[in-house]
């Protein structure tokens, strides 16, 4: 298992730099890190009274690791999900908040594990994620990313802004598919012709 720490520097990597995408939902951003995180956590690094973009471009690689660990490993408990799955699971909460925890309990509901889908992990999440675990440590691994790379299909569905994150101008593999495909077996990565087909009404 690798450190949180590492971690959380590759989800900084995937992030990149300062962006601000209109059609992004999250806003500004800098290392993956939103404004309105920085608002939650009062991080005015100008020290000019406001938190805004400014502040956000002041944001260290340092500091965005820091507050990834913190505010999307430790607070939300991913440490109580089996190794198998909190690098994934992580790397998730920062790009989807709670709605990654919420694609893991779907998950384990239709493995026949009895828990709430409510984002939050509790003893019954940790509990039921551990079950699956033991009981086939690849296999929920490859079906969380599975399922990842589905939500952000589906949101290409129903968003058509959201398309160019998850299909690139030139048709193929956008970055919210390949970033969920990282943590997904190489067997089950989509071909191109399957992609491609898969995306076609977009």
């Amino acid at each position: 298992m690798q450190s949180v720490s590492r971690i959380a520097e590759e989800i900084v990597a995937r992030e990149g730099g300062y962006v601000n995408d209109p059609d992004d939902p999250g806003g500004t951003t800098n290392f993956g890190v939103t404004i309105h995180t920085m608002r939650r956590l009062g991080l005015d690094l100008t020290r000019d009274g406001i938190i805004d973009a400014a502040d956000v471009r002041a944001l260290t690689r340092e500091r965005a690791v820091e507050i990834f660990i913190d505010q999307y490993y430790h607070r939300p408990g991913i440490a109580r999900l089996p190794d198998s799955l909190r690098a994934s699971v992580f790397d998730m909460y920062v790009n989807a908040g709670a709605n990654a925890v919420r694609i893991l309990q779907r998950l384990l509901r239709e493995m026949g594990q009895p828990v709430e889908v409510d984002g939050v992990i509790g003893p019954q999440t940790a509990a039921a994620a551990e079950h699956a675990a033991e009981a086939a440590p690849d296999h929920i691994a490859d079906a969380y990313g599975i399922a990842r790379r589905n939500y952000y299909l589906r949101l290409g569905d129903a968003r058509p802004a959201s398309r160019k994150f998850a299909r690139t101008r030139a048709g193929g593999k956008g970055g919210w598919i390949r970033r969920a495909e990282e943590f997904i077996s190489p067997r089950f990565h989509l071909s191109e012709a399957q992609f491609s087909e898969r995306v076609a009404a977009w």
